[in-house]
């Protein structure tokens, strides 16, 4: 659930002769030697990565990482080698790809690049087949998920007061007091001038961001601290959005997860009639993929806040939830992507089946974002300025989201699925999913639009939306 900031290039790369830098290289690594006796060398294919571009010592590399997580490894090259990368497709030999790019290209310089990946678990085989081995079988093995994004934030809280030099018995001692009262912070900063400071009923679900909170907690505090005061439900569901797994429908979770507020343990009676209503061949489906969780942050970014406003139970444990990541419906009309995973219909009336046998309240979390806009996701032009241009670009953005918003508080989650459809997502909202898995559970008969907020950088290279909203 971790997500640690690639190194940067090392200052004295490790080349294959003296002076010579490499084409491919990690920080402190020396430079693996290519085998030419290795079928997934000799027609290397890539797997799902990330690329981006870092400047070390007037230098300006192409960093490449793991999109899915599995690999904390990062491979340096320089920024050219993004022509060679969608050639490394499984099917181009080694001898064709340089023939394609041309342009100076080498054999030996796609080498060495391609034994960097290699041992970097960046393209298929055998190494990353280890990787891969090792994540499933730690997963499988652990009774919970360890806290990722919400324990980076806790530690940071911690080095902010004391200094970078906190040490990590430092953390674990004052990390879960200072997140608490950061929460409590942003709750009296948020509500402050609100007419309505708190719920008079527990909704039947929320919906809240999963930015990191330095950027969502403004909406994260309008719902959350509404909360504070209504009777606790019996049990959460937290419906996220897969950002770098691989499963291609609803993916559950069969674990508890922890922050450093505690653990919360998994609902297993939940669990357990959720799998009933499915069947055999849908609970294999919804558990297929579980080991994507393991590195994704929009779940447990919400476990940290409902531990903190609704306390723990007499019993002296927090809350039991269950966990799913729902794919986008506008896709592929439900289904899931590839047709082999869960699809939305089924797990959303299985849902509905086994929360109906179960006693007591159930809030469900939508944890969704919505518009990913600007040149960090593809966009043409910076999105920052008074211009008339800029402002055009973030106007028609906001009225996008204000017009699919307007849909999904009218209660109507197949026109909105349609919409977005028709418009091919045009401002990538990467929580459709999740959001509209909710509002077909719960049927509501209310939908209340809290606050609407879009935050982006100085420069106008990324600008992401949220709201908060609660579901009666």
């Amino acid at each position: 659930m971790s997500h640690t900031p690639p190194p940067e290039p090392p200052d004295q790369p490790q080349g294959p002769g003296e002076g010579q830098e490499p084409f491919g290289m990690q920080p402190n690594v020396p430079q693996p030697v290519f085998d030419p006796n290795a079928p997934n060398q000799l027609k290397p294919k890539l797997r799902p990565v990330r690329g981006f571009a870092t400047k070390h010592q007037e230098k300006v590399y192409l960093g490449i990482s793991d999109a899915q997580q599995i690999s904390d490894k990062v491979v340096f090259t320089v920024p050219a080698a993004q022509v060679i990368l969608p050639m490394m497709d499984g099917q181009r030999s080694i001898d064709q790809i340089v023939e394609e790019v041309g342009r100076g290209l080498t054999r030996g310089m796609l080498e060495q690049l391609v034994a960097q990946l290699d041992e970097a678990g960046l393209i298929e085989g055998p190494k990353f087949d280890i990787m891969l081995a090792k994540l499933h079988e730690e997963f499988d093995s652990a009774s919970h998920l360890p806290p990722g994004a919400t324990a980076q934030f806790a530690d940071a809280l911690v080095a902010h007061e004391i200094g970078k030099d906190a040490t990590s018995e430092q953390k674990a001692e004052q990390g879960p007091e200072k997140l608490k009262r950061q929460f409590d912070k942003w709750i009296d900063e948020a509500l402050k001038d609100v007419q309505d400071p708190s719920f008079d009923e527990l909704p039947r679900a929320i919906v809240a961001p999963h930015l990191d909170y330095g950027r969502g907690w403004l909406n994260y505090a309008h719902v959350y601290g509404r909360l504070r005061v209504v009777y606790k439900p019996d049990r959460i569901v937290i419906l996220g959005t897969n950002h770098f797994g691989s499963g291609t429908g609803v993916c559950g979770c069969d674990k508890s997860m922890e922050t450093p507020l505690g653990v919360s343990p998994l609902d297993t009676e939940l669990f357990e009639k959720l799998k009933t209503a499915l069947g055999p061949e849908d609970s294999e489906k919804l558990l297929k993929d579980r080991y994507d969780h393991e590195r994704e942050h929009s779940v447990e970014l919400h476990i940290a806040w409902v531990q903190h406003v609704f306390g723990k139970r007499e019993n002296g444990g927090h809350i039991p939830i269950f966990a799913a990541l729902v794919h986008d419906p506008s896709r592929n009309n439900g289904d899931s992507y590839d047709g082999q995973g869960l699809g939305l219909l089924p797990f959303v009336e299985a849902m509905k089946k086994a929360l109906g046998e179960l006693p007591g309240r159930t809030l469900i979390v939508s944890s969704a974002d919505l518009s990913h806009a600007g040149p960090q996701f593809g966009d043409p032009k910076p999105l920052a300025g008074e211009g008339e241009e800029p402002e055009a670009i973030r106007n028609k953005i906001v009225q996008h989201d204000r017009e699919m918003l307007e849909l999904f508080a009218s209660g109507k989650p197949e026109e909105l699925v349609a919409s977005m459809a028709w418009q091919q997502n045009p401002t990538r909202w990467c929580s459709v999913g999740n959001m509209v898995a909710a509002c077909k559970i719960v049927e509501p008969a209310d939908v209340r639009m809290l606050n609407y907020a879009a935050t982006m950088d100085q420069k106008g290279m990324g600008m992401v939306s949220s709201c908060a909203a609660a579901i009666f």
